[in-house]
This record gives structure tokens, sequence and C-alpha cells, in this order.
């Protein structure tokens, strides 16, 4: 712990240095997976990204704590040595356990044990002022749910309790073939209900097919059942994998055994679907040779990267909408006649998670008893080519999100007016309340920090006869592809501004 004290140490004098001279700052984690531009200077930040160890894992107490730039496989690798994993792990292995407190990160285990914030018991946290405080179910619950989902703005997270559960060798996982929407949420509701399942998800390949993935924590593999991976290049991609199976098994169930990091990280290699728009980007057969050989690419944290490079952050879909079950067949509507994109992920979160007693998050106010879980959308693939169609489909979503009730992700682009964003996310005062009360006034607001703006480069155009040149080469699709790529491959920060830059 010597270390970690010293480190926040340093981030504490950083902090009140920024509040003596009434500066804002922004936090500088060194990675992300929002699809928001950076707007990070380098000049007005304090730079957390070393904060990444796993500290300490208490195997009685079934606690970890760890650092905020955990990597969601760092501390599934610490975890498992043990014995144990936490219950909602995120499906992409780059994401960290302070993105995940700080932005309602849900995976299939959010329907029994909620968004990642719920399992946090408690957590370290810098204040504006400079102040290390500790916040917990015991001391300063405000500022421990007001900081869920805030995106760090009420303070800068430097470590957090992480609970744990038994972990097992296998998922027993099971496809159910489905035909409607209605089906789906039947299923999930009933499964909901089922003490012995552990992961709920689905997808809707079309208006009239699709699935709903049922798993279950086991150590038998002695039975007959198939052990299928996903994690190995010569593996197939989840999605692939599971459209196979119920194209196969139309009309009944089929279970396979599935290594639980396998599981876990189903996803990560294609980001859900979104690798197979790279092949067709490049015009590319995708099969299993080329996915095999361009595996290294396929991976999330290298499509991330090139997705921010690129500039395709501003031309794809990239939206996790949660809507209560009673509004999930008017959005899927929505969906079909506005956005006509599948596959559609499907899974259902209880955001208060296990106990629906314990006090509300501040940017996600409490359900209903009648209607404690929500579904959530996952809408993922190419939009409008031309800028003011895809901000005007961004803001015909969020009007449609806002008239069922439902809730947008904050880590995509957000199009809202401010008066819009409090309406949908919130109470303004009590934040502000508690901006106040912490010293969290050098830090950006949350409105701040998910409000879209025109990218600079954009905003360069005309005024320099270089920079249209420039843009109507990288305007080309397949060069800035390739770019990307490049950048990606290459490495290097690309959240930060370059010295000197705008």
């Amino acid at each position: 712990m010597d270390d970690h004290n010293r480190a926040v140490a340093v981030i504490s004098d950083q902090a009140r240095g920024f509040f003596q001279r009434k500066e804002s700052f922004r936090i500088y984690h060194g990675s992300t997976t929002g699809t928001r531009p950076s707007l990070r200077r380098r000049d007005r930040i304090i730079d957390t990204s070393k904060l990444n160890h796993v500290l300490m894992i208490d195997t009685q107490a079934k606690r970890a704590r760890v650092e905020p730039n955990v990597t969601m496989k760092a501390l599934l690798a610490a975890t498992l040595k043990h014995g144990l994993f936490p219950p909602v792990v995120m499906e992409m292995p780059q994401i960290t356990a302070g993105g995940g407190f700080s932005d309602h990160s849900g995976q299939s285990g959010s329907f029994r044990y909620g968004f990642f914030d719920r399992i946090v018991e408690s957590i370290e946290i810098v204040l504006g002022d400079g102040e290390i405080v500790s916040a917990s179910r015991s001391e300063n619950l405000d500022l421990l749910r007001g900081a869920a989902g805030s995106l760090g703005t009420l303070g800068i997270v430097t470590l957090l309790e992480v609970q744990l559960i038994e972990a097992a060798t296998y998922v027993a996982l099971t496809y159910y073939p489905i035909h409607t929407l209605c089906r789906a949420i039947h299923l999930f509701k009933q499964f909901t209900e089922d003490p012995s399942c552990d992961f709920l998800d689905g997808y809707l390949l079309d208006s009239s097919h699709g699935v709903v993935c049922s798993g279950r924590l086991t150590n038998h593999s002695s039975s007959p059942r198939k052990v299928q991976r996903f994690s190995r290049a010569i593996d197939p991609w989840f999605y692939m994998h599971a459209t196979e199976v119920i194209t196969t098994s139309p009309n009944r169930p089929t279970t396979e055994l599935v290594p639980l990091e396998d599981y876990l990280f189903r996803h990560d290699r294609s980001g859900f679907w979104l690798g197979e728009y790279a092949f067709q980007y490049f015009k590319t057969p995708c099969n299993r040779v080329t996915r095999w050989l361009l595996d290294y690419f396929m991976h999330c944290r290298i499509m991330c990267h090139a997705f921010h490079v690129s500039g395709f952050s501003h031309h794809y879909i990239v939206q996790d909408v949660g809507v209560p079950y009673a509004s999930a067949d008017d959005f899927h509507q929505y969906l079909q006649k506005s956005i006509r994109k599948y596959p559609l992920w499907l899974a259902p979160i209880t955001p208060a998670g296990k106990d629906p007693r314990s006090p509300h998050d501040l940017m996600y106010p409490r359900l209903s008893d009648e209607e404690r879980t929500v579904l959530l959308f996952g809408i993922y693939g190419p939009g409008p080519e031309r800028a003011q169609d895809f901000v005007s489909l961004g803001r015909s979503l969020e009007r449609k999100v806002a008239s069922i009730d439902g809730r947008k992700a904050l880590y995509a682009h957000s199009h809202y007016t401010e008066e819009e964003f409090w309406k949908a996310f919130g109470d303004r005062d009590k934040y502000e309340a508690l901006r106040a009360k912490y010293h969290a006034t050098s830090l950006p607001t949350i409105y701040e920090k998910v409000k879209t703006v025109t990218p600079v480069k954009q905003q360069l155009l005309s005024s320099s006869w270089i920079a249209w040149i420039l843009a109507l080469v990288f305007s080309t699709r397949f060069v800035n592809g390739l770019y990307g790529v490049y950048k990606a491959v290459r490495g290097g920060d690309y959240l930060l501004d370059r010295p000197g830059a705008l």
C-alpha cells in the first residue's frame, strides 16, 4: 500500500493546486471504451493511468481492493487464482474497474447483481480540493451513490473494494431459439426468478429470429456436452456461433460448456458483430481463414483505438438503451422504422442489484417496485454518412427514449441540450449540491463531459486550404479506415491533444 499511498498523495497535491488556482481540470485514465470525442488538454489533467494494481484479495470476506485502472482481464486473472471472481465482469477485457463504477456498466450478470457499481462496497476518492476521503455504505453514502455513474465528476476515485463470489470452471450455456421479442421477455422474466441462473442475455438477429442465452456456473465436465471456446484465433466469434446453433436447432434449446473466462469475454473478438463490418468496409471475405489471419485486429482494444483515430465514431451508432419491459415492443418498433439495424443485443438489467431497498444512484433514479428490471438494447452498426443526418438520428433516438421513460448509456454520443439532459437523467439540484459539498467545482460537470461537440478538425476546414485538402483525402472511407488501423497498431496516445494543439 505504500506505493499506492504515495501515488495518491501526488494526485491530492495536484487537485489542491488546481482548486487553489481556481482552474478546471479533467482526469486522464490512459484509455477509454467510450465513443465520445476526447476534450483533454495536457496542461489541465491529473494523470491516474498508473493506478492499475490489484492491492489485496481477501478470501475470507470475498473482497478485492483494486486501483481504478485495473482492467477486467487483470481483475479476473487475480481473483481466479483464489477461486473467486466479480459477479459483474464487463464483456470487454480492457474496461477498467474505475470505468465500470463511474459509467453504470453492466453485462449478463446484471439481471441479478445490477450495474458494476452495485458490487463496489467502498471507494477511496480524492475530492476537488485535494482531501482524501472514503465512501461506503456506512460512511459518506451520498458520495458513494452519487459518484456511481457520474463519470468522475465528483472526485478522483483512487481505490475500489469489489465484491467477489465463488468461481467455477465452466458456464453451462443454453441457447433458446426465439421468434419474437415478446418470447425473449417471457424467458428473461422466467430466468430472473430462477436462482440457478447466473448469466442472462440474448440477441435479435432480425425481426423474427433471435436467441436467449442462459448461463449457469458449473464444475462438471464429465457430461457429453461439447466444450466450446471463444478466446483463441481458431475459435468462432460468439454471435456467429450462437446464430449457427439456433439455425441448426431452430425448435429446441442447445447446451454447451464454456470455460468461465471465455464466456465472460466472449464479445472481445469482433466487438459483438462490429468486426464483421470491418471486413465489409475493406471488402474482405469474412471466413474462418481471414478471421484467423486478422485476429489481432479484431479484439476490442485495437478496434476501439482505430474507431477513435479514424473518425468512425462520428458515423457509427454505438448505443446502449435501457427501457421498461412495458415499453420494449414500442421501442423495438421504433428501431425497425428509424435505424433498421440488426443484430440487437438484449440484456435484462436490475439497476439496484440484489437489494431493492438500497439507496438509488443519483444518475439512475429508483424504478417502481413493480418494474425493478429494465431491458437493455445494444444498437451497434453503421449510421448515416452525413454529419447532420447522424446528429438528427441521434436526436430522434434521445427523444424516443425520453418519451418511454428509458435511459441511454452516457459513454456514447449525446446530443441533448442541458435542459433535456437533466430532465432525462436525474435531479440537477441534488447533483450540484453534492458537487458543492465535496468541492468538485474544479471538475467538469457531467453534462460538460457527455455533450458532443464539433471536432476541432472539422472546425478548421473553413479556415485552411491545407486542412480542406487533407479532409478530402481522409474523407475517403478506405483511406480513413487504413489510417485508423495504422494508428491502432502503431500505438501511442489518442486521448490527449498534441503539445501546442488547439
